[in-house]
């Protein structure tokens, strides 16, 4: 006797028509996103009004489900896979990665122990090798694992530090340690290690904030400064975490400097290169990571420049051992581990684990890191011109950077009245751009995150500030 339904498993035939619907409505809205506002500024009200059919008492005709989903998701959702999103790092996605979420999707795989998936978590293995290398950690020792996303990896880079530096943490806690860690970021770091130093247990007041310069870049002297004091005061500093590719300005900051630094003062080294650490895959931008190679721990994201799906962050880190020291765990009902292999759940905070690492090696696989160099590269030289077009049209630049992001003012022009011209901007819908404050004052920003961005947009973006400068002024 059968017990499971056939509208958790339709037949062939009906699995054949919903899947070719629902490779219909991707593939048209792939086609059709330019032409879409990129924002469709809904109300809650009327998405939730909509909602209501919902009940769930009764089963819906699966096709009809399935569309209304995808009409909700075009009606009601800030497109950012259009080519005039220039706003936070969500890009397009490379129609690979797609088609490998739907494989992980259908397979369901267990990434947390290797026997219950081994073709899975060698997949991910021989892509942690692989940016390893790039990165140019040693291969004996190096490892890594694939996280949600970027504040994920950069937790897992200060626990990582916190267990390697204090021996007593991982066991007995921080309430065990006879002096307080204290780590430091700079002012323009990722905001994820505010939450970090909550959810370790630290507290927000182990966070020590370095300036930058006038650059944007920490200030190594003032870093020096800063740890000095805190020993002087009886804390112990454990790690710096430095930022390749800042989210407001892309600033990257002194990595070899500051590598030396942790270096002569026994610190963990991690660098958040969740946007810009995707710049090793071209020979031409690479070497604006250079000091990278140095990090004791790494953070990038490919849902952000290697264009797949989220979520899909990297940790990658230079002693393996370290790892089973922060997050190893036994248990009776995992079999037992090899030394053949690492134990995903022994290396990480997660336990049960999608099959991420899928949408990344397809679409590297099949681009190549010459096509992912092109992309990168092709990417920077439109954020070159827009810089160039944005000068020409008397924008005033506040940022310098060698990736594609511009934060930009207008002379004579306040905060209120650059936070207006971005809503102005925003609410027509033919192009999305934010603020973000550089120096405490607010600017406008945008960033190419869209490898289907051409020229032709960014004339229409000039267009549109043009337009909202004008009326705003």
């Amino acid at each position: 006797m059968q017990y499971h339904s056939r509208e958790l498993m339709p037949d062939f035939s009906a699995r054949e028509q919903l899947l070719a619907r629902a490779a219909d409505k991707i593939n048209s809205f792939i086609e059709d996103v330019a032409e879409l506002p990129v924002d469709t500024h809904p109300r809650a009200a009327e998405i939730r009004e909509h909602l209501e059919r919902y009940d769930f008492d009764s089963p819906l005709d699966a096709r009809e489900v399935l569309d209304d989903c995808a009409d909700m998701l075009t009606r009601w959702g800030m497109h950012n896979t259009h080519p005039r999103y220039f706003g936070l790092f969500n890009p397009s996605v490379a129609f690979m990665s797609v088609i490998a979420d739907q494989l992980v999707a259908a397979f369901n795989p267990q990434l947390g122990v290797w026997h219950h998936n081994p073709a899975g978590c060698e997949i991910e293995a021989h892509l942690i090798r692989h940016f390893a290398a790039l990165f140019a950690l040693p291969r004996e020792t190096s490892s890594g694992y694939f996280t949600s996303g970027g504040s994920e990896a950069n937790l897992m880079g200060v626990q990582l530090a916190l267990a390697s530096i204090f021996p007593r943490y991982s066991q007995e806690g921080a309430a065990a340690l006879d002096r307080r860690p204290v780590f430091y970021v700079s002012e323009e770091c990722h905001h994820s290690f505010l939450k970090i130093a909550a959810q370790s247990g630290l507290g927000r007041d182990a966070l020590r904030t370095v300036c930058a310069g006038e650059d944007l870049r920490m200030d190594v002297a003032a870093l020096a400064d800063a740890v000095e004091k805190d020993r002087r005061n009886g804390r112990a500093p454990f790690l710096v975490a430095g930022t390749a590719g800042t989210t407001s300005a892309g600033a990257v900051d002194p990595l070899d400097e500051i590598a030396d630094f942790c270096r002569a003062e026994r610190l963990h080294f991690h660098v958040d290169a969740a946007w810009a650490g995707s710049a090793i895959l071209s020979p031409v931008l690479a070497k604006h990571l250079a000091g990278m190679e140095k990090a004791d721990s790494i953070t990038i994201d490919p849902h952000k420049w290697m264009s797949v799906p989220m979520g899909a962050g990297l940790f990658l880190c230079r002693d393996r051992t370290a790892l089973g020291h922060a997050f190893g765990a036994e248990t009776a009902y995992v079999p037992a581990s090899d030394e053949e292999f690492e134990e995903p759940y022994v290396h990480s905070p997660q336990w049960s684990r999608r099959f991420i690492g899928l949408k990344l090696f397809m679409a590297l696989a099949v681009a190549g890191r010459s096509g992912y160099a092109a992309v990168l590269e092709g990417q920077t030289a439109l954020g070159d011109k827009l810089k160039t077009l944005l000068s020409e049209d008397g924008w005033v630049l506040e940022n310098d950077t060698p990736f594609p992001i511009a934060c930009f003012t207008a002379s004579g022009l306040g905060d209120d009245s650059h936070e207006a011209i971005a809503r102005e901007i925003v609410s027509r819908g033919r192009a999305w751009i934010s603020t973000t404050m550089l120096r405490r004052r607010k600017v406008l920003r945008a960033c190419i995150t869209s490898f289907r961005s051409t020229e032709t947009d960014l004339a229409i973006l000039i267009d549109e500030l043009a337009r909202a400068r004008e009326l705003i002024s």
